[in-house]
């Protein structure tokens, strides 16, 4: 069987082309009717979803299978993200991605505990040769959980393709029962520019939606001028949930022709940031609500169907104009909302006055800003669009702007630490500061070179040079020191810090590494006793625990098993 399944991938990888997306091929991993709590590329804080969220019924360990032929191609262990990880990848090229898991089938299980004693480690990233690990669809490959930054109980499966772009699994056959409509929470109504105008307004506006018998939508007469853009709020329901999930395609058409479309279909991980311009960035981080722009600023992701313009509406005086918005989901059922636009140049104006600053960041250019110990470096094509930004230095607290502007990649903050003696320096890190008055420090992956602390970042708001002198918190919730244990199958250890966080622990039993898997959510970590390390009646556990400063504690105990 397994030289059957090498020999049907190897060939396939060599034979013609097929079907893009091949139906039936592909079944769902679940053995329970599949209800979803999340869709394919639906808004997340700061990426698109890669794949779809399986119910699992509230619970761990549902047995999870193969979706098709194939070999386990990777295995990634991580505190977050993704936690226990699975991906197949199958002779039509394709490769299928297992998330959050609570454990592997047996197999599969021993391969990796295997490396991991290795390695002396419990994250690991695996890439087995194709003809170590072959699996036939519908084989159970794993059990469901809710490992890395899985919020509840549910398996994450997704599909991508040779170039490792995520695919809708829909577009495969994956079948959900929706014959419910999307839902259109909230329209917006933007103008783009210093002459533009909505309802004699230049600043965005809420337009009100009078629902029809239908369940479609219309809106109060909005009267424009110049270029505008429009927003809208929605989500999707399956008819087996009530989770606010993803839409599958919107369009809107100005008087009869199309004019925008955005296709939740496929994208690439390196474009996911994009998202942040794709919203109203500055609604959302304000109000926690997203809003999508039917318009495309500076924005070039894939998900936008090119064969339309940018969005953008020009209104002219004293004409009148239809707008349409049509919002999909993947079985077709549709919204729509009809908008009455009327071309009219006001007499009077209410302008937002833009906040101006000392500073101003071209996106072309290179921005570098400094005061006092803090220095910030911004390269060209950082931000979407130029922008005023505040810059303040008070002692080490840097107040870069507030979190409104989203950024495409990272700008460099560093704080030069040389008036501070030898034993402090080693104690510093940069933090942002968060919460409701930016008093909460958060640890921010933090550099030194000789005299200087530099971080790498995305956000703008307020950072910190922090000290941390405090050694992270171990106790035992579930055995003392010089207990019996014969009868325990796990060994478990709550660890914590209040400063940097943690950084790495190790675990040995008699001097012998221990795997301990790490739960940061529930601040916990957990050793197998059928790992079968120590055959000893009398045993010596030692756990040494680092945050990201350097600060370590020692918890050390003896413990008896039969």
């Amino acid at each position: 069987m397994r030289l059957a399944l090498f020999l049907l991938f190897t060939f396939s990888l060599t034979s013609p082309a097929q079907n893009n997306y091949p139906q039936n091929y592909f079944e769902s991993p679940l053995e329970i009717p599949l209800i979803l709590n999340g869709t394919f590329a639906e808004l997340r804080s700061n990426h698109f979803h890669s794949g779809l969220d399986m119910k699992t019924q509230y619970r761990e360990g549902l047995r999870v299978k193969a979706a098709a032929h194939g070999f386990v191609s990777r295995i990634k262990i991580s505190h977050y993200g993704y936690g226990k990880a699975l991906y197949i990848t199958h002779p039509n090229g394709y490769t299928t991605v297992y998330a959050h898991l609570q454990k592997f089938a047996p197999k599969i299980e021993s391969y990796i505990k295997k490396k991991q004693y290795e390695a002396e480690s419990f994250e690991i990233e695996l890439f087995p040769n194709a003809d170590e690990l072959l699996v036939a669809q519908g084989e159970l490959v794993a059990y469901s959980g809710n490992t890395g930054g899985s919020q509840g109980p549910h398996l994450h499966f997704e599909i991508r393709n040779k170039l490792e772009h995520p695919l809708n699994p829909m577009l495969f056959g994956i079948d959900v029962k929706d014959t419910t409509k999307p839902f259109i929470k909230s329209i917006y109504a933007y103008a783009l520019n210093d002459t533009s105008y909505v309802n004699h307004s230049n600043q965005k506006q809420k337009i009100r939606l009078i629902p029809s018998a239908t369940g479609d939508f219309t809106t109060e007469k909005i009267k424009a001028y110049g270029a505008i853009g429009i927003g809208i709020e929605t989500n999707d329901r399956q008819d087996l949930a009530a989770n606010s999930n993803g839409v599958y395609q919107i369009q809107s058409f100005l008087n009869g022709s199309q004019n925008f479309e955005i296709n939740f279909q496929s994208f690439s991980f390196d474009e996911t940031n994009n998202i942040n311009q794709l919203i109203d960035y500055e609604h959302y981080k304000t109000t926690k609500h997203r809003i999508q722009k039917l318009f495309n600023i500076n924005n070039e992701l894939s998900l936008y169907n090119p064969e339309f313009n940018d969005g953008k509406i020009i209104i002219k005086d004293s004409t009148d104009a239809i707008y349409k918005i049509r919002v999909v989901d993947f079985k077709n059922n549709d919204s729509w909302v009809t908008l009455n636009l009327e071309g009219s140049k006001p007499e009077s104006l209410k302008m937002l006055t833009p906040k101006e600053s000392p500073y101003f960041v071209y996106t072309n250019q290179t921005t570098n800003l400094k005061s006092g110990n803090i220095a910030v470096q911004i390269y060209p094509d950082t931000f979407y669009e130029d922008f005023f930004i505040d810059f303040e230095v008070k002692n080490d607290t840097l107040t870069l702007h507030d979190d409104i502007v989203p950024a495409k990649k990272n700008f460099n903050i560093s704080f030069n630490i040389e008036k501070y003696n030898d034993s402090d320096k080693e104690k510093l890190y940069i933090s942002r500061l968060v919460g409701n008055n930016n008093n909460y420090p958060v640890y921010t992956a933090t550099r030194r070179k000789g005299d200087s602390l530099m971080a790498s970042t995305k956000y703008l708001g307020v950072y910190a040079l922090t000290s941390d002198t405090s050694n992270p918190r171990i106790f035992s919730p579930n055995f003392k020191n010089e207990q019996w244990i014969s009868k325990y199958r796990f060994l478990k250890i709550k660890i914590d810090d209040s400063g940097s966080g943690i950084s790495n622990y190790r675990a040995t039993i008699n001097g012998k590494w221990i795997l301990m898997e790490y739960d940061y959510k529930k601040k916990t970590l957990t050793y197998d006793f059928n790992d079968n390390i120590s055959s000893e009646t009398k045993n010596n556990f030692k756990l040494i625990v680092t945050d990201n400063v350097g600060n370590s504690s020692t918890f050390e105990s003896v413990f008896y098993r039969k």
